[in-house]
């Protein structure tokens, strides 16, 4: 189970991703278009961190 969450959070950072960049391309507030990129880059923080030496 300990290598399933990391692959889980980039996944998920990726979708955001791309909602973050769609959102951008239909012209959304610059608000929602923040919100979905913040969110995947603390997917992607999570995912990293949960990689590192120690966080067992």
């Amino acid at each position: 189970m300990g290598g399933f969450l990391p692959v889980a959070l980039f996944a998920l950072a990726g979708v955001l991703v791309g909602g973050a960049w769609s959102l951008h391309r239909q012209g959304a507030g610059r608000s929602s278009v923040a919100l979905a990129a913040g969110l995947a880059l603390l997917a992607a923080a999570g995912g990293v961190f949960w990689l590192l030496p120690g966080g067992d």
